[in-house]
């Protein structure tokens, strides 16, 4: 399909810089076959329905940024890295600034005592990075040199103390991710008590979001794009209690399109969700058959994204744009830290 396609104009005054306070205080825009309702977070526990099983990512954002000089003393120019998809316990796959001016072999010093060599460049600025440490050795290191990937668009990628706890969801619990699943970002812990309350079960799977997430397409037509590669995990007891959701006449609600492209690469023809533990790639344009997910609840997305193609895809290339025309001329909040909509598959709109 033509990229053209899935373009509009945003003002940049909607683009959120910090989230709302509460968290599900956000405004939610409801997307159904009769039309839209203006509503908030909070009210999800009466726009969803007893029986339905709501779906959030547990990955936490970890502080993938990385700033270092390269030699092994450090004396040569700087490096920046923003690692997006770890391929060992200790090796990333990175993107790299300046990625010319790195060679396999060449090794880039972080602080005196951390270090990491480049195991193989790819396509595109990216560089496999082979570090001194593994596993949670790693992870305390990024933690004390780290910083937090920041969106790009929002104050220019630059995070700061506040971002740490507010780029973290309340689901947050599997290290590995460099980007945040956004719409878990609207939760609390009195809106998971309330979804409980009116009968609505809950559960979690892990995609490690990568900083691929943040690439614009940059091709004329959406069969020539390329995904980059996350990490997923579904485990027998998740695929168990979605089958038989489904069976009982419940519906999947899929909290981000994090969620949603998991569960749909690991789930096959027939509707039938299985185990999944690897690496996925899926691209969702429309024309996609949906083989799981019922309901999406997702963030306002970049225009030309792979997410606004996935959530037309959902929900329909028109009857998104209308949505998304309704929104901005009502204010509401765009990208990471912005408001929400909920999508029903397949409306008539």
């Amino acid at each position: 399909m033509d990229v053209n396609l899935f373009d509009f104009d945003l003002p940049r005054a909607l683009i959120a810089e910090r989230p709302v306070s509460p968290r599900d205080t956000a405004r939610l825009l409801h997307v159904r076959a009769d039309g839209l309702t203006d509503g908030v977070v909070g009210d999800l526990p009466r726009w969803l329905r007893p029986g339905d099983l709501l779906i959030s990512n547990d990955t936490r954002v970890i502080p993938a940024r990385l700033f270092g000089r390269k030699g092994q003393s450090g004396d040569g120019g700087g490096i920046e890295l923003t690692l997006h998809e770890r391929t060992s316990l200790d090796e990333w796959k990175a993107f790299a600034r300046p990625a010319k001016k790195l060679r396999p072999g060449d090794v880039v010093r972080f602080a005196p005592d951390f270090t990491a060599m480049v195991a193989a460049k790819g396509e595109a600025g990216e560089v496999l990075m082979r570090f001194d440490r593994g596993g949670d050795a790693l992870m305390l290191a990024l933690d004390a040199y780290g910083r937090l990937p920041l969106p790009p668009y929002i104050r220019k990628g630059e995070a700061d103390e506040r971002d740490r706890a507010d780029y973290q969801t309340v689901f947050a619990r599997e290290k590995g991710a460099v980007a945040a699943p956004t719409a878990g970002l609207h939760f609390t812990d009195g809106l998971l008590a309330a979804l409980e309350s009116a009968g609505i079960t809950r559960t979690t799977v892990t995609l490690h979001v990568g900083a691929g997430t943040f690439l614009p397409v940059k091709v004329d037509d959406t069969r020539d794009h390329r995904m980059h590669a996350e990490r997923g995990m579904v485990t027998p007891m998740v695929a168990d209690l979605v089958n038989r959701t489904k069976a009982a006449g419940g519906r999947v609600v899929a909290v981000g399109t994090t969620s949603l492209r998991l569960l749909e690469s690991a789930t096959d023809e027939d509707g039938v969700l299985h185990p999944f533990d690897g690496p996925t790639d899926i691209f969702i344009t429309p024309g996609y058959r949906f083989r799981l997910v019922d309901v999406l609840m997702t963030n306002f997305h970049l225009p030309k994204s792979t997410l606004f193609m996935l959530v037309s895809a959902f929900a329909g290339l028109e009857c998104m744009h209308r949505a998304y025309v309704h929104a901005m001329k009502c204010g509401y909040r765009f990208y990471s830290y912005g408001d929400a909509c909920l999508l029903e598959r397949e409306i008539p709109c």
